[in-house]
């Protein structure tokens, strides 16, 4: 048995570490509230964009509503782990930690790897979804939600519109249209009077800017969130570690 001062001496280290661990799985737990609404407010405000890269909607946000919805789940059992003092369940702890920060990092290099490739296929993927539009299926809404929503028209401009099949039979389409616009049918089936009232600018590169500004946040919120791991691998350890020796001096 160790001399009594030896364990005193613990104990506050202990009581230390737990405050500490607490506190961080209270904010990693946050961490996980903070991921569900961004994995939510990609739903709603992005899925128009990033649909037209897929046949069906992306599964993007629901991969960052799975995520928080776990991290919100072991923040509250890293808590219970604290609390109880238990080595095991604190190395458990920290060994989900690693495996989420290495899935993050993954995840985040792989987006910033391949970025120029995934910029090349929504191109790919806007065209002919221009060039297949009908106004009926998911893509066309799509195509629809991003000129009224960015204000433009066309891959690149309002003229692209005219190696399409619906320009040939309806001309542009009226989410092309300004606000207040005469935008009659026999105005959209002419490209010299459409000019005069629809948006001249071309999506494509408002898409382009719109997506990386966004994912840009999204990709800093991630490694963030990544690299608050770390802290919390090191606490977890080390308090497991402390309490396994503290048991060991009171034999």
């Amino acid at each position: 048995m160790s001399p009594p001062s030896r364990r005193l001496q613990t104990k506050p280290v202990i009581t230390c570490l737990k405050t500490f661990l607490i506190s961080y799985s209270l904010i990693f737990w946050f961490t996980g509230v903070i991921l569900l609404a961004v994995g939510v407010w990609g739903k709603v405000s992005l899925e128009s964009y990033v649909s037209l890269a897929s046949d069906t909607s992306t599964n993007a946000p629901y991969v960052l509503i799975g995520t928080g919805a776990i991290i919100v789940i072991f923040g509250l059992f890293g808590c219970f782990a604290t609390c109880r003092g238990s080595p095991w369940m604190l190395k458990l702890y920290a060994m989900f930690l690693i495996l989420v920060f290495l899935a993050e990092l993954v995840a985040g290099i792989s987006g910033f790897v391949f970025r120029h490739e995934i910029k090349a296929e929504l191109k790919d993927a806007y065209w002919k979804a221009e060039k297949n539009y009908n106004t009926t299926d998911s893509r066309s809404q799509a195509v629809d939600s991003i000129q009224r929503t960015l204000k433009c028209c066309g891959v690149h401009n309002y003229t692209s519109w005219a190696e399409t099949e619906y320009f040939k039979q309806n001309g542009i389409p009226p989410s092309c249209c300004m606000p207040l616009a005469d935008c009659s049918p026999e105005n959209l089936r002419d490209l010299r009077l459409a000019g005069t009232v629809v948006y001249k600018q071309g999506c494509f590169s408002l898409v382009t800017t719109m997506l990386e500004a966004n994912l840009g946040i999204i990709a800093g919120i991630s490694f963030g969130i990544a690299f608050f791991q770390l802290i919390g691998v090191f606490l977890a350890c080390c308090l497991s570690r402390y309490i396994t020796n503290n048991q060991y001096e009171m034999v």
